[in-house]
């Protein structure tokens, strides 16, 4: 991506070379940390100076509203998906256990059990284990491949952290419109009728009204998006609100979510039924 702006700005190779050794993984609150660290580390002098770094793996995940299938791809990270999948694993386990409550929000609490569950439906086994110990079952502990027959909770069974893979499908299809990838868009939604031209032809009116189409926290956020889970047992019926610049809100994804098909793949299964105003 840096390539390819500055391609774009005219920047002569050289320079573009020179400029790509600055280029590096996100780190957020690196200078608060770092800075914290090197107190921490003077009255734990056995802590190598390079033990801190930075990441922001769950939180990438979490705004490019992904499902762990489409991060590892999107990455390119199948030869390295159990590495990844343990890393989940701890950062679900240290917000569990290490987040004091006077910290935590709804918020916070929604990304916790979005997270776990998201865990739990690539390799239940991992957290099983993991709970036996905090609960102080005992025994002995090994990490196993989960039986093909054995049960394992359906992903609607947890409705909250269900509620947050919903949200975060169709916010993916919020930011794929965002940047008018309606290939991608088209990618997730052919088996529901929607390809690339349907996407375009749909939303070619809403950029006809608007410059800009936004991704913020409050487009993400619950109050865009209406649920209603009573009118069939069997699916739910959504609209997610876009959030346009001049916060008309006129504008909305309307979709059906299969919830015997998510209990099936584990995720959300959505299907698109209309874009357009209401």
């Amino acid at each position: 991506e840096a390539v390819a702006q500055m391609k774009a700005d005219g920047i002569e190779y050289e320079e573009r070379m020179e400029l790509l050794d600055d280029v590096t993984w996100p780190k957020p609150l690196e200078e608060l940390l770092g800075a914290l660290f090197t107190t921490y580390r003077q009255s734990h002098p056995w802590v190598p100076e390079t033990a801190l770094s930075p990441k922001s793996v769950v939180r990438d995940m979490y705004e490019r509203a992904m499902t762990f299938v489409e991060y590892v791809g999107f990455y390119g990270l199948a030869r390295s998906e159990g590495l990844v999948l343990r890393y989940l694993t701890d950062a679900y386990r240290a917000l569990r256990r290490t987040v004091p409550t006077a910290a935590r929000t709804d918020e916070l609490d929604d990304l916790v059990e979005w997270l776990g569950e998201l865990v739990r439906q690539v390799d239940s086994s991992l957290l099983d284990e993991w709970e036996k110990l905090t609960s102080g079952a005992g025994g002995e502990v090994a990490v196993r491949p989960p039986s093909l027959d054995a049960g394992h909770r359906p992903v609607t069974g947890n409705a909250r952290a269900f509620t947050v893979l919903v949200r975060n499908a169709l916010f993916r299809r919020v930011e794929l419109a965002a940047r008018r990838d309606w290939a991608a868009l088209g990618d997730l939604d052919r088996e529901s009728g929607w390809d690339a031209d349907s996407w375009a032809a749909a939303l070619s009116p809403y950029w006809d009204e608007h410059d800009q189409l936004l991704t913020d926290a409050d487009a993400r956020g619950p109050g865009l998006l209406i649920i209603d889970r009573e009118s069939d047992s069997t699916a739910w019926t959504v609209r997610q609100i876009l959030h346009d610049p001049e916060g008309d809100h006129d504008w909305g994804i309307s979709a059906v979510i299969d919830l015997a098909a998510s209990d099936g793949s584990g995720a959300a299964v959505v299907s698109v039924i209309d874009v357009g105003m209401l």
